[in-house]
């Protein structure tokens, strides 16, 4: 007996002394403690899962865009946005209905047979190009729907304390997905082409729902709490509305911080779209070939998320600690501001793409992560309810009228020039909607 114990004990002394060492390296770079870092490794996993999907299939979603054309892009928008509307009720009723443990798989498992069916249709001899319209709606409903779900998720298993050390370094994990995406696209869709992106962006969705269900398993190892028991309608107060789009919308109405952040996410989204529309009358204009787009659409994705990447895993953290959520929430406003203006003066591809790569990195490892924090000082149920309606309807309610606003403009007349220098205002007002709520968030916390 004692020769089976030895051996266990060894065993269990080498496990302990790998968790240590891998603590002592983590903690180096990111401000983790020991007994989070399981945690901190699941959900960076599913974050690359989650954008590895994505991003697989984003470039043949620009090009859509682009075959499109820009006359079109309020049509494409308005009918993600009709969608949007159609499915938050849907949600709403599964999230009433469903404990986390499965309302989470069940989300990512939807979007998985979508991605068969699509397999299917393009193996029936379904050409790429018949369905464009409903895959470009469909890629943009899916990146908003289980971005939402995944930071709702984190909201619930961090504290405050932790979502401000390690959101940024969680965010990595998905710019490190949004780097493997492209590059898997780039190496493979002439070899297996369209349909076997869908099954490879499928698996990786996949094994996001394995992430979710090993986070399940720490936080009730770590804390004692069932976590993936609890039901929407159930926290706190057993007679709460279940969660719906409604009733979502209520809740942004009656908080004045939520419509802040709502406005904030809004100027965000206009401000997106006008540089989307510029992007698709501009790059045609210097680059005919069908190709030649996609490989500047991934080569673009890639340098986005290198830098991305770089800056949440070294920076994004400190950076928060350091100069807190209201600098924070100013810096991309400000860079926005000047971006358009130099565009505006110099209205030439290189700096479009330049502009364009500078905003969306810093998005992702700037505003982003600090955003999400935002909800880490509200009660659970709005971070599923009015959380999911400002990610989902209200974002893509901005897009549609970014779109729009810039259709009327080139139905004007009005040059790409003039449109920067439109977008200035818009850029000022996020700039003061983010100096608001960052110190709104500060004064909650201290409570």
């Amino acid at each position: 007996m004692a020769s089976g114990i030895v051996p266990q004990a060894i065993l269990y002394t080498m496990a302990e002394s790998s968790k240590q060492f891998l603590h002592q390296w983590s903690s180096r770079v990111v401000p983790v403690e020991r007994d989070e870092l399981p945690a901190l490794i699941w959900s960076f996993v599913y974050f690359f899962c989650v954008l590895a999907a994505y991003y697989i299939l984003r470039p043949v979603r620009d090009e859509m865009g682009v075959l499109s054309g820009a006359h079109n892009l309020p049509w494409l928008f308005s009918f993600v946005f009709v969608t949007m509307l159609a499915v938050i009720p849907m949600f709403g009723w599964v999230a009433g209905h469903f404990p986390i443990r499965r309302l989470l798989p069940t989300v990512y498992v939807f979007f998985i047979l979508n991605l068969l069916m699509f397999f299917v249709a393009l193996q029936s001899g379904v050409g790429l190009q018949a369905f464009g319209p409903i895959f470009f709606v469909w890629l943009s409903v899916f990146n908003l729907f289980v971005v939402s779900v995944f930071w709702s998720f984190m909201a619930d298993v961090f504290s405050t304390d932790a979502a401000r050390r390690l959101f940024g370094c969680i965010s990595a994990g998905g710019s490190f997905g949004a780097m493997t995406g492209p590059f898997i696209t780039a190496m493979a869709v002439k070899g297996v082409g369209v349909s076997g992106l869908l099954l490879v962006s499928a698996l990786f969705l996949l094994m996001a729902v394995g992430c979710i269900m090993a986070l399940l398993k720490w936080y009730q190892g770590h804390h004692g709490i069932d976590l993936g028991s609890r039901h929407l309608s159930s926290i706190r107060n057993p007679e709460a509305s279940p969660p719906s789009l409604w009733v979502g919308v209520a809740r942004i109405v009656r908080s004045p911080y939520l419509k802040g952040i709502a406005l904030y996410l809004m100027c965000y989204s206009v401000l997106s779209t006008f540089l989307y529309s510029q992007q698709t009358i501009l790059i045609p204009q210097v680059m005919p070939s069908s190709e030649d787009r996609m490989q500047l659409f991934a080569s673009v994705d890639l340098g986005i998320n290198v830098f991305a990447f770089t800056l949440q895993f070294f920076a994004t953290g400190w950076l928060i600690k350091r100069f807190g959520v209201v600098i924070m929430l100013a810096v991309m406003p400000l860079v926005s501001f000047i971006g358009f203006g130099v565009f505006g003066l110099v209205t030439v591809l290189p700096v479009l793409i330049g502009f364009g790569v500078l905003r969306r990195a810093g998005e992702f490892s700037i505003t982003k992560p600090t955003r999400e924090t935002l909800f880490t000082v509200v009660p659970r149920e709005e971070k599923y309810q009015a959380k999911n309606v400002i990610d989902t309807v209200v974002h893509r309610g901005a897009d549609m009228t970014g779109t729009g606003i810039v259709s009327v403009f080139h139905a004007w007349g009005m040059t790409l020039s003039h449109m920067a220098f439109a977008a200035l205002p818009i850029a000022g007002l996020w700039f003061a909607t983010g100096v608001w709520l960052g110190r709104r968030h500060e004064a909650i916390r201290r409570r």
